[in-house]
């Protein structure tokens, strides 16, 4: 038990991942790997690859460091505590659910980096215990600097009479009428505990006869996690210390004995029926069966109650299940709402997003924009905007005659949705390509796709098999001038790294990238076709689609660039992405590099290859870059036969990630930037400068640690570049009269 936080913990060895400069990837299959690291035997070897959980694991460390880095203001590393315990409950009722529903069906495949799902399941285990205890003693830590800065959460310490008070009548008046305390006895059925419930357990005595009683008190979902006790001088308690707080007033008659506090997780993961004959009703069903899904987490707060813990154990069926004790907080992700507390000086200072100049230099008209030129619009930097008023210009435009657009995420409250119900109800012809399969986003997509088919939208769910990721919207506009002497239709399309989601475009990075080419509008018709029809392309003049077309199109530019290297030309790979895992994609990134091929990834997330083993994975380096924003956009840069950055270069921009699922199982698309000034931009700028930051990057090693950069001479912030700096094909003629951009410059060592 550590001594700090109570966190009941399974040994990790001496290894200190507490700091925030060094994390680790502790994957069993390293003890298994040749030493030291021989690249013949390497080649064949599941050691060549870092277990994919445990990769996932040690990014979500690095997220967890930056709560401790004071370089941030106090509130925004809360937030990054709040980032991780969200990001760690979603693992775990996904992907570890998902290693546990394997062992209990004594599945024994191994996994690329060799271990089975029992062993994986074990290692998981010890290592997220190994972060809960991290996150414990961050918490305390935060906890502490904010009563020095005047935001105190209180737990069961007395306040004084008037906060007493104003505590005992909220909890009459608002906690009361919504809670439903249960006895726990023969003659009670045990209640229905909800995936990521609370409840609190109290040990009481009758005082009429001194007879023990059990009660169980669940949170419903929509009270607030914390509650802010009004005053100038902040105070926040938990609703689970606010409810025991009022034992007394909650259980007349009785003398409380005692309480614990109890949170679940459930296995959240949906199956697909490949059978399914409605895949609607298929999945309105599946929701409602992932909410009674097994119990894959049971979180323990306090001296629980030896009789109580067993019952638990015994009504909610623990099978394969992590239980994780602590005297600290449980559910990290409720402490967002502390993050809300009016003190500027404690967050990030407000950022507002550019709106594109060269679209203003045209009153606002985005298709003269785009017909002057390709544009690429940087989120979240410039805003998501453009994207939407794209969409509304098109609905109320009478020249444009159709609108296709696909959704993968759209968010609650999206301005997407209502202007394609605006363009139908404009009588333009409008098809929608709804994925009801995003994950935790399946019941608010169906919420859309009923009410786009009410407003006359045509809507498709595409294949049951493969999700449809790609990121692609094409409006159809009727024009008196092609360039040709004569009129007709000219398709203007958008194609995107992220998703058509107001709120995340606000702090993920993305690319959005508008053309006119008339080859790019071919494209788009053709691969609608394929989700709308099951029409597959016989050929694309631009786009690679997979699961078709876009790994093959990888393999061949990478092969390019390992002929190359061969030939004793300039040969160099540019990556970024949020995760790498296929093995297959990773076995010619390594065979790039045993040629001599320079490959430079930046991928925020899981990455199962292991970079930097001389003569086997020398010539691969790989940072993750955790910042103010996330890094969200996929971009590839080929060298092809000069050295990078150069206008001959390859460059292209995908919604896909380097994942298996991406390449073999889902439609995804990949476009190349053949516009001078857009191709520079992604290059030059976007590229370029996540591979000279040294503020927010972390390096990987061999052995699978992460490492801060150090500190550097000239430090540079890529966040702060581009909130400072104006993109390169957004700008228009702004920067005529001297504005200019700081252009960017590669050192080696900087990658």
């Amino acid at each position: 038990m550590d001594e700090t936080t109570g966190t009941v913990m399974q040994p990790t060895g001496d290894t200190d991942t507490t700091s925030p400069a060094r994390a680790q990837v502790p994957t069993p299959a390293q003890t298994d790997a040749p030493a030291p690291f021989d690249p013949a035997a390497l080649a064949s070897c599941p050691s060549r690859f870092f277990n994919r959980e445990l990769s996932w694991l040690a990014f979500n460390e690095r997220v967890l460091a930056e709560a401790s880095n004071m370089n941030y203001p106090l509130l925004e590393r809360l937030r990054f505590l709040s980032i991780s315990g969200s990001n760690i409950d979603e693992f775990l009722m996904v992907r570890v659910a998902g290693l546990a529903g394997q062992v209990r069906r004594q599945i024994e495949e191994a996994s690329i980096d060799g271990l089975t799902p029992g062993q994986a399941l074990a290692a998981t285990h010890e290592k997220v215990l190994e972060l809960e205890t991290i996150q414990q003693k961050t918490w305390a830590g935060l906890k502490a600097e904010m009563a020095e800065a005047g935001i105190a959460v209180i737990g069961d310490e007395t306040l004084d009479p008037e906060r007493e008070q104003w505590l005992k009548d909220y909890f009459a008046t608002d906690i009361m009428p919504v809670i439903t305390p249960q006895a726990i006895d023969p003659a009670h059925p045990f209640p229905f505990v909800a995936n990521q419930g609370i409840g609190v357990l109290f040990s009481l005595n009758r005082i009429a006869d001194n007879a023990p009683v059990m009660e169980m008190v669940l949170i419903p979902a929509p009270l607030p996690r914390f509650v802010r006790i009004p005053g100038e001088e902040a105070a926040w308690i938990s609703i689970e210390d606010l409810i025991c707080r009022n034992a007394g007033t909650l259980f007349p008659g009785f003398k409380v004995g005692g309480h614990g506090v109890f949170r679940i997780l459930r296995d959240s993961d949906l199956e697909i029926e490949e059978d399914a004959e409605d895949l609607v009703r298929y999945f309105r069903s599946a929701i409602q069966r992932r909410r009674r899904g097994l119990v894959i987490v049971l979180q323990l707060q306090g001296k629980f109650d030896p009789a109580a813990e067993e019952m638990l154990r015994g009504q909610l069926g623990l099978d394969q299940a992590l239980i994780m004790k602590t005297e600290g907080l449980i559910g990290f992700s409720g402490v967002s709402a502390i993050c809300d507390e009016d003190r500027p000086e404690l967050k990030f200072e407000p950022y507002s997003p550019r709106y594109p100049e060269r679209v203003l230099e045209h009153d606002g008209d985005i298709f003269a924009a785009i017909r002057e030129k390709d544009i690429i619009i940087h989120h979240p930097y410039e805003s998501f905007e453009v994207v939407i008023d794209f969409l509304r210009q098109a609905a109320r435009d009478p020249d444009v005659i159709a609108i296709k657009q696909t959704l993968y995420r759209a968010g609650k409250q999206s301005a997407i949705i209502s202007a394609l119900i605006a363009a139908a109800e404009q009588g333009k012809s409008v098809t929608a390509v709804v994925e009801i399969k995003a994950r935790f986003d399946e019941e608010q997509n169906l919420l859309w796709a009923g009410q786009l088919e009410r407003a006359g939208v045509q809507v498709i769910y595409g294949f049951i098999d493969w999700k449809t990721h790609g990121k692609v919207s094409m409006v159809v506009r009727r024009e008196s001038d092609l360039g040709n002497g004569r009129g007709g239709y000219r398709t203007y399309c958008h194609f995107g790294t992220g998703n058509y989601h107001p709120i995340t475009a606000r702090i993920y990075t993305d690319l959005s990238y508008f053309t006119a080419d008339p080859a790019a509008g071919r494209d788009a018709g053709k691969l609608f076709n394929f989700v709308t029809g099951y029409v597959e392309p016989d050929e694309t003049e631009l786009l690679s689609i997979s699961p078709m077309t876009l790994r093959s199109r990888l393999y061949e530019l990478i092969a390019t660039e390992t002929a190359n290297a061969k030939a004793g030309k300039p040969a160099a790979i540019w990556a970024k992405m949020n995760s790498l895992t296929d093995p297959e994609l990773i076995d010619h990134l390594y065979t790039a590099s045993q040629a001599g091929v320079d490959v430079d990834l930046v991928i925020r997330g899981i990455c199962c290859l292991r970079p930097g083993i001389e003569g086997f994975s020398e010539n691969i380096s790989v940072k993750s870059v955790i910042g103010r924003f996330l890094e969200h956009s996929r971009i590839w840069a080929f060298a092809n036969g000069a050295d990078l950055p150069s206008r001959q270069a390859e460059v292209l921009i995908t919604s896909a990630d380097g994942m298996s699922r991406n390449l073999d199982r889902r439609v995804e698309i990949m476009i190349p930037m053949r516009n001078k000034t857009v191709h520079d931009q992604v290059l030059d700028q976007v590229m370029l400068a996540n591979f000279i930051d040294t503020e927010q990057s972390w390096l990987l090693h061999p052995d699978g640690t992460s490492e801060r950069v150090g500190e550097v001479e000239e430090p540079f912030n890529l966040h702060r570049y581009f909130m400072t700096n104006p993109s390169l094909s957004g700008r228009g003629a702004s920067l005529a009269s001297g504005r200019k951009v700081p252009k960017l410059s590669l050192r080696r060592g900087n990658i």
